[in-house]
């Protein structure tokens, strides 16, 4: 127990600091790994009484699955840069492709988590034995006793049977354990073809060669980090300006003193700045010269995000 708790913490201290997509991913799955082991260990419990186990076995794979998926949306910064743009500027610049493009990579990020608990569950075969086992056949059983079978069946995930019905409950659990081990390594082989086509297509469909693709995306991460940085830099001065006008002084440290001189703050920025700066973006080219971001575009002084007679759209959004 220890030793997953500890795993799961050191998941979380490398989550916060990957940037990097692949490693995103997979820490992401290897986190959700420790946490349906921990589950399993700690809450999975199942009532082994007719009706209740279908429901209680779906439940325990389908409910945490939706959950994460559903972190894992609200964490993706597209989702609200989607919110922003529809909110300030609707989607008259969207197209269907760039509108898919967007959709498929808030999808295809949400989705590991969730894929990795359906088929970690799955593969431990817990969770489908508990909603499935009710519902095997009697009859597909040799010499199975005529009793009440549903009732019966039911209470094989929690080996509360009769010694006499102890080689028929293995037989139920190696079963359903096949089938849920073979749906999980389904699952496995099915994602990993469509993450492999999305790939190719990715790279087959992108207007950008491989080392400007690496180009813009250190350029991505680097303007996001310097932009954060900055910009809790430039609260942190304006909040000691604003509280020094309130009390008359303010209370800084000697690394805030050092900020507070270095770095002058005269105002903050307007509203349509922040709005210029904030929502979906094309990757778009401006007589030739790319546009790597929408600060970018506003430090160029580009107006729109559609296609103009100047500059066009090339419908491949940042991921």
């Amino acid at each position: 127990m220890a030793a997953l708790i500890a795993e799961n913490f050191r998941f979380l201290s490398l989550f916060f600091k990957s940037k990097d997509v692949m490693i995103f991913n997979g820490l992401v799955a290897l986190g959700t790994v420790g946490s349906e082991e921990l589950f399993s260990v700690v809450a999975f419990n199942c009532p082994c009484s007719p009706a209740r186990n279908y429901i209680y076995g779906l439940a325990a794979i389908g409910v945490p699955a939706l959950a994460l998926f559903l972190i894992g949306v609200i964490w993706n910064n597209h989702t609200w840069n989607l919110v922003a743009e529809c909110h300030k500027r609707g989607t008259k610049n969207f197209s269907a492709a760039a509108t898919f493009l967007l959709f498929g990579s808030i999808m295809g990020r949400a989705c590991v988590a969730p894929i990795t608990w359906s088929v970690i569950s799955l593969l431990r075969g817990e969770a489908y034995i508990c909603a499935l086992s009710e519902f095997v056949k009697p009859s597909s059983l040799d010499k199975f006793p005529a009793v009440d079978g549903a009732e019966v069946l039911a209470k094989f995930p929690c080996r509360e049977v009769p010694a006499n019905l102890t080689k028929f409950r293995d037989e139920v659990t190696r079963r359903l354990r096949y089938e849920s081990q073979l749906f999980g390594w389904l699952l496995i082989g099915i994602v990993a073809v469509l993450v492999f086509l999305t790939k190719c297509l990715k790279h087959c469909c992108s207007p950008l060669s491989y080392r400007q693709e690496a180009y813009w995306a250190q350029y991505r991460s680097n303007e996001d980090k310097l932009f954060r940085r900055t910009a809790e830099v430039h609260s942190r001065i304006l909040a000691a300006k604003n509280v020094k006008q309130f009390f008359g002084f303010v209370a800084l440290d000697k690394e805030e003193k050092e900020l507070v001189q270095e770095f002058p703050v005269e105002g903050v920025q307007p509203s349509p700045q922040w709005n210029a700066i904030t929502g979906v973006y094309i990757y778009r080219e401006n007589k030739g010269f790319p546009l790597y971001s929408r600060l970018h575009k506003w430090a160029k002084g580009v107006e729109g995000n559609g296609p103009t007679p100047e500059g066009h759209e090339l419908l491949f959004l940042a991921s």
